[in-house]
């Protein structure tokens, strides 16, 4: 367990620990979401996304807006 500051505009370093514990790489997408008063963090697996296009959850554009519209967000 580690303390981290959060920046202005809510930016939070994760310390190398951490990272390389959970296998996040400069560059990475992450998935962020506030599950009872905590906030959680996880990889995005891109490559799960495209496949859900391709078993009917989806087309591949709306794959690629909504994960325009997560990484504009």
């Amino acid at each position: 367990m580690s303390v981290v500051k959060v920046y202005r505009k809510g930016i939070v370093v994760l310390p190398k620990e951490i990272r390389e514990k959970a296998g996040i790489r400069e560059g990475m997408l992450l998935l962020a979401e506030a599950v009872e008063g905590k906030v959680i963090l996880r990889p995005l697996d891109l490559w799960e996304r495209v496949w859900g296009c391709g078993r009917g959850l989806g087309s591949a554009e709306e794959v690629e807006r909504k994960l325009d519209e997560e990484e504009a967000a």
